[in-house]
């Protein structure tokens, strides 16, 4: 039944992953107060080498990209030898880790960093910092051209820190509501200059950044994450729909490792999508693509079968089940997963 998952599947000529399931990112805020990766966290991501690809939690690229507590960096040293002794426990028991490389935009905030917020456009979103709930957000800075031009230079370093550190490519997170993300939407992008306005200015940071990246450490290490349904810490707006048909048509022009859907529940309807974040990118990418929101081992092999993704991205089981990839090859039963399993690191 879910013998498709266990398939070897080539992403180039680079790299082979030994099955179709991926462990999903997932923010376990447990980095030391450095945001240096701990002896906790390589014994962790070992656990989990069975998957074809573990996908390392959100990574910050620079301080002022912080907007959860002890959220790992890949700007300094410290940071980089931590991420080694994780990827080398990864390897050692045989499994691959891509780093996901993140900057939060404006759902960053000072406490973290001491500085500005910086987003596309000075519009603050509502709410506070998760599990630090006393810290509201800010009115973020809208970045001037000469931030941008850094902000796109420091992704391509983060990505040069992570080859360093020993992650077989990384994720560029585009996703969920964060800085890229954010160009990406009218309800968060108003700027005036070539940055918004259009599909093709709204899609050029996005764009700048990949480029900078596969530059940096050849598009063949390098994965994107997209949102083209707004649903986290965003609104939708039906001109949303142009900017990700003209950013995905750019994207098959780039051979990227695979591309990721962003999406909490795969079941999610958008109209200006005409239906699933899924079934939108499988019908406008030419890529590999990455399924995930909500799938069991069950359903996405259906959807495999179905050609509806090529990949599928596991997120709270692997928190619940280390040995997730095992228990389903041979039929075991799944342990459920619980929110108090997000005290610890196992």
């Amino acid at each position: 039944m879910t013998a498709i998952l266990f398939e070897k599947v080539r992403l180039n000529e680079s790299i082979e992953l030994d099955n179709r399931i991926i462990m999903a990112p997932l923010t376990r805020c447990m980095a030391d107060d450095n945001l240096v990766p701990t002896d906790a966290m390589a014994t962790y991501y070992a656990r989990r080498a069975g998957a074809g690809l573990i996908i390392s939690e959100a990574i910050i690229i620079r301080p002022d990209a912080q907007g959860y507590p002890n959220t790992p960096g890949l700007f300094s040293a410290a940071q980089v030898e931590g991420w080694k002794k994780v990827t080398q426990a990864v390897h050692d028991n045989g499994g691959k880790i891509f780093a996901q490389l993140w900057h939060v935009g404006r759902v960053a905030h000072p406490h973290f960093f001491g500085g500005e917020v910086l987003a596309p456009s000075a519009i603050k979103v509502e709410g506070s910092v998760p599990r630090m709930r006393d810290l509201t957000y800010v009115t973020p800075k809208a970045v001037t051209l000469d931030d941008i031009t850094t902000l796109v230079a420091d992704y391509a370093k983060a990505a040069k820190n992570a080859r360093e550190a020993g992650f077989d490519g990384v994720e560029i997170h585009g996703a969920n509501g964060y800085l890229i993300d954010q160009f990406l939407h009218y309800t968060s992008n108003e700027r005036q200059d070539e940055y918004g306005q259009t599909p093709e200015n709204m899609a050029r940071f996005a764009l700048e950044v990949v480029g900078a990246v596969t530059e940096a450490i050849g598009n063949d290490r390098v994965a994107l994450r997209l949102s083209p349904g707004a649903y986290f810490n965003l609104a939708g707006d039906p001109r949303d729909r142009a900017v990700f048909d003209y950013l995905i048509r750019q994207l098959n022009q780039i051979p990227l490792a695979y591309l990721h859907a962003g999406i909490f529940d795969d079941e999610m309807q958008f109209d200006y999508l005409g239906g699933r974040v899924s079934d939108y990118m499988r019908n406008t990418y030419e890529g590999l693509l990455v399924g995930v929101g909500g799938y069991t081992a069950t359903s996405a092999s259906h959807a495999i079968e179905n050609n509806r993704f090529d990949l599928v991205a596991i997120g709270r089981p692997f928190i619940a089940n280390p040995d997730y990839v095992e228990k389903v090859k041979h039929g075991k039963p799944v342990t459920a997963y619980s929110e108090d399993m997000l005290a610890t690191l196992v």
